[in-house]
């Protein structure tokens, strides 16, 4: 081969190692690829099949024998055959490498979001247990509550120190009826209408219905006995009701177990008060007001302690309108039943 002063092979010439003529750039060298199974020093020996469980080894040379095709989850991904093969590589996923994708079927599987947690039937529901969630539907339920007493010890303070007041309750005897009537309506209707108690702001406006016409009942319950009867019914029920709720929070006897037994003294109180209805004795509404302040005291206990949660019964966190509801008219009842006791005693 002939060069030039430069040492480089004349312009035309072949180059014995190419098999190219120097010149334009041509597509390609002309020469195949080498067979590296024909290399000097034998074949080479076939690679060694792939070391996975399930999958057939690979054959002879690089080319492994076909994968079989497993159904993987897709969603939100667009469904299609993957590439396969050692060295072809699929479009790439979005996501962390590394992560195990969970089977279509698995609980809490939500595609490219992480798993929900209620979703797994393994795990029960932690809301109605969590505490925080708790303590925040004891403070709502107290903050309704304490509203409430402060409205209807309003409405008794009114009625027993403005002598007007008193005066226009005795002249209008038909306003107590018609509260009466407004109470037990709006009673039924939070108590029965599960769904109704827990829409907002209806369930608040039928709480304030009930308060306003239950505080005019006590109100002019209370303007028929004298202010120092009244007052001496305050602070008992007022020390009453915080013994309870207290002993009933710190207490580790189950008061809730006993519901049914309450309730069937309910009946028998309900029944007694049809006999004091006809038997006018002094003695016999004191038996009476003793009992029923007893009974609702027991009440107290129950549904002080429906609010915590750790007992055999409890209220959801939902139901903060019915645990109010409860916790009030259990106090008001045991004020009408002590103001019954003191009064007639003092008589």
């Amino acid at each position: 081969m002939s060069q030039d002063k430069s040492g480089y092979p004349m312009m035309g010439e072949t180059n014995p190692l190419h098999n190219n003529v120097y010149g334009p750039p041509q597509p390609g060298f002309g020469m195949p690829p080498p067979n590296y199974s024909q290399a000097p020093g034998g074949p080479y020996p076939p690679a060694a099949g792939y070391g996975q469980p399930g999958f057939p080894q690979a054959g002879p040379g690089f080319a492994p024998g076909p994968y079989p095709q497993m159904p993987y989850p897709q969603m939100p991904y667009p469904q299609g055959p993957y590439p396969q093969g050692p060295y072809q590589q699929g479009p790439v996923q979005p996501g962390f490498a590394g992560d195990p994708v969970a089977p279509a079927g698995s609980p809490g599987y939500h595609g490219d979001g992480p798993p929900s947690y209620y979703d797994n039937e393994e795990f029960t529901n932690s809301g109605f247990e969590d505490k925080s969630i708790r303590q925040a539907f004891i403070r709502k339920v107290f903050l309704v509550l304490t509203v409430q007493l402060m409205i209807t010890f309003s409405f008794v303070a009114v009625f027993t120190f403005v002598d007007e007041a008193k005066l226009f309750v005795r002249r209008n005897p038909w306003t107590y009826y018609v509260s009466y009537a407004v109470f037990f309506v709006s009673l039924i209707v939070l108590s029965c209408c599960g769904e109704f108690r827990r829409k907002h702001p209806w369930n608040l406006i039928a709480l304030s219905i009930l308060t306003l016409s239950l505080s005019y009942m006590v109100g002019m319950i209370a303007s028929f006995y004298d202010t120092e009867t009244v007052i001496m019914a305050v602070g008992i029920t007022a020390v009453v009701c915080f013994t309870v709720v207290l002993f009933s929070l710190q207490s580790k006897y189950d008061f809730t177990s006993c519901r049914g037994v309450l309730f069937v003294c309910l009946i028998v109180l309900l029944l007694f008060s049809i006999l004091c209805i006809f038997i006018r004795h002094r003695i016999l509404h004191i038996v009476y007001a003793s009992l029923g302040a007893l009974l609702f005291t027991c009440f107290l206990a129950v549904d002080t302690q429906l609010l915590l949660g750790n007992k055999k019964l409890s209220l959801s966190p939902e139901e903060y309108i019915f645990a109010a509801l409860n916790l009030y008219t259990d106090i008001i009842n045991i004020f009408l039943y002590i103001l019954a006791i003191v009064g007639r005693s003092r008589e």
